[in-house]
Formats: structure tokens, C-alpha cells, sequence
């Protein structure tokens, strides 16, 4: 929120995920529902693209909502808009989750009253089976989709005491053999139904207007945000640009941009050859050191550099400082390729 307040007070724009807890929890709840009623009314806003086979696939759907930021963090207060989406992908991935997990549940349940066999240990105490039962149900979660129902069913053994054989006047005594097999599993159909329509669902915060950056702007914007984690991530594992051993701010700061501008670099070189692969619809092999026969259309900029680390340029110098000679290393058919599609001059 704070982060939020820094950048809505000198009238700048932010977009962020909101996390699912304290108040924002309270509040996803009501916002799924709302979800859920403009989807039957069919007033959800959809965006559609294009997946691998050139087909035209449901990405997203949603609506927004208009509110009052600031007043948790104590500063002046800004309109923003919490733009609400449901991601079909997520919601069938967290679906079928579930549904793995209620089949788990099922089967360790059944595995509490086995068929009767050497080895197989019957459930003899009817506290015993509840408390495993319980055990069972809450450790994947599933305790209110699953019914739970068993028959209690005892065996009485007539035998003669002491030795020898049988009479009619003899003591006789009863050995009772008690089971408690479990019933097919029934899952709750309604709570279960109630539940996957709650899936996949996520909320944004911005305090852009729908004229600068509307729902389908802001949902594939969000969707983009790896983009600048990968640029931290390489500030912080590439360049290294932690720890800083210096003392000035000057100094600080003169680092930090050199270090950024290395940065920069990484990622212009990552964006030309992407955009030069993607327009002729080509595909690069050898990049993948672990599987030379690997082909990709999204080439890093960590192994386009290691594909030409073997590439060196020697200069020899007379007394005078001229230049005498240039000598490259053999370029291979790969480093070629990828040198052409940088626009770089080859004519050395």
C-alpha cells in the first residue's frame, strides 16, 4: 500500500496483484461471487487469443471495479480500479488438482477397513475409525467434498471352553468379531460444483483509467510483469550488483547505472534475435548445451552469449601502433545466423 501511495502521489500509474489475505480475502470472496452472477448473466468481459495452433482460445474474462485507495496507508486518497479475472488455464489445472486429491482421499479411506486377509488389521474401535477418518479427510483438504458412511457389522464365534471334546454340559463361551467396512465414496455434488466455479480466480490493482489502460490492457500487462522480474533477476545474479562495496552515493549510483546499462544490453540482445526468429518463423538449434538437436524460437540472451563464447578477434600492432593484421576465430553456421539476425557487421 505504501508502494501504491509513492506512486499514485505524483500522479503516476501502478499496477500490482493483490495478495489473498487480510482484507483483500474478505473481499475476493464477494468479488468472485459478483464474478460468478455476471457470468450467468453473460456480462463477463472475455479476451481471446491465439494459442500455438493458430486457434482463437478463451485467455481470460472479467469485470472491474471502482474504489477508494489510500486510507490504509495514511496518505491522500486515489481512485483506482480492481480489475477482477478468471484464467480458464489455472481454473482447469486447479480442477483437476481436486480431483486428484479427492481420489487420494477415497482410496486411504477404503484402506481404513481393508477386505478381510492375512495382514489386513480390521478397525475395531468405532473412535479409533472417526479419528483416522477425520485424519484422512482434512489432510488434503477435502473434508466437505467427500461423504463419509460405513456399516457396523459383528461376527459371534460360539466355542467350547477348556480341552477335550464338546458335551451338551459343557461351558461354552462367545468371541465377537467386529468390522466397520467403509461404502463406496460419494463426493458432494453441489459444494463441489460451488467450488470450481471459484477457481481461478485473481485480482489487480490500478490507478489507471479505463481510457489509459482498459480491462484487456491491463490483464495482458499483468501478464507481462515477468519481463521486468527477469531484469531483477538479472541485476542480482548477472551483473551482481549486490553487495556494493562503496562508501559515496555517487559512487552508488554511477555503479548502478553502468550496471543496468549491462543490463540493457542483455535485454536488446534477447529482444532483436526474438523478433528477427519470430518474423521469418524460424527456430534456432544448438543454443541448449545439454541437447545440441534442440530447437527454440525464444532464444535467452545468457545462451546466445554462450554460443559465441569461443569467438575471439586478435589485432597485432607495430611499434608505431598501427594496426597490421585481424584474425577471428572460425564462425560456425549457428554464430553466423545469430551475428546476421543482430544486424552486426560481419565484414571482418
Amino acid at each position: 500500500m505504501a508502494t501504491r501511495a509513492s506512486v499514485a502521489t505524483p500522479q503516476h500509474f501502478s499496477l500490482a496483484p493483490l495478495p489473498f489475505t487480510g482484507t483483500t480475502a474478505e473481499a475476493m470472496a464477494a468479488w468472485i461471487r459478483e464474478g460468478i452472477r455476471h457470468d450467468s448473466a453473460g456480462k463477463l468481459a472475455r479476451l481471446c487469443r491465439a494459442n500455438a495452433r493458430g486457434d482463437e482460445v478463451l485467455a481470460a474474462e472479467g469485470y472491474a471495479v471502482e474504489r477508494t485507495g489510500g486510507r490504509e496507508a495514511g496518505a491522500a486518497a486515489w481512485n483506482e480500479r480492481v480489475v477482477v479475472v478468471r484464467s480458464p488455464v489455472p481454473a482447469e489445472r486447479q480442477a483437476a488438482g481436486r480431483a486428484t486429491r479427492l481420489a487420494h482421499a477415497a482410496q486411504k479411506r477404503a484402506a481404513l477397513t481393508p477386505a478381510r486377509g492375512r495382514g489386513k488389521r480390521q478397525s475395531t474401535d468405532e473412535a479409533t475409525l472417526l479419528e483416522a477418518i477425520d485424519h484422512v479427510r482434512k489432510a488434503p483438504r477435502v473434508e466437505s467434498l467427500l461423504t463419509v458412511a460405513w456399516e457396523r457389522q459383528v461376527e459371534r464365534h460360539t466355542h467350547d471352553g477348556g480341552r477335550g471334546r464338546g458335551s451338551a454340559t459343557r461351558a461354552q463361551r462367545v468371541r465377537e468379531t467386529i468390522r466397520s467396512p467403509m461404502t463406496p465414496s460419494a463426493r458432494r455434488a453441489g459444494p463441489l460444483a460451488d467450488l470450481i466455479q471459484r477457481f481461478g480466480w485473481k485480482a489487480f490493482v490500478t490507478n489507471a483509467p479505463a481510457e489509459r489502460r482498459s480491462w484487456a490492457d491491463a490483464v495482458l500487462c499483468s501478464r507481462n510483469a515477468y519481463r521486468l522480474e527477469r531484469i531483477v533477476n538479472r541485476l542480482k545474479s548477472r551483473v551482481s550488483i549486490a553487495p556494493l562495496f562503496v562508501k559515496r552515493d555517487d559512487h552508488m549510483q554511477e555503479r548502478t547505472s553502468l550496471l543496468t546499462l549491462g543490463v540493457s544490453v542483455f535485454t536488446v540482445l534477447e529482444c532483436v534475435l526474438r523478433r528477427s526468429v519470430a518474423q521469418d518463423h524460424a527456430t534456432l538449434p544448438g543454443l541448449h548445451l545439454e541437447n545440441r538437436q534442440k530447437m527454440t524460437n525464444t532464444p535467452t540472451a545468457e545462451r546466445i552469449l554462450t554460443a559465441c563464447s569461443d569467438v575471439s578477434l586478435t589485432i597485432c600492432t607495430t611499434a608505431t601502433g598501427e594496426h597490421i593484421r585481424h584474425r577471428l576465430t572460425p564462425l560456425s553456421a549457428l554464430q553466423q545466423d545469430i551475428l546476421q539476425r543482430l544486424g552486426l557487421d560481419m565484414s571482418l
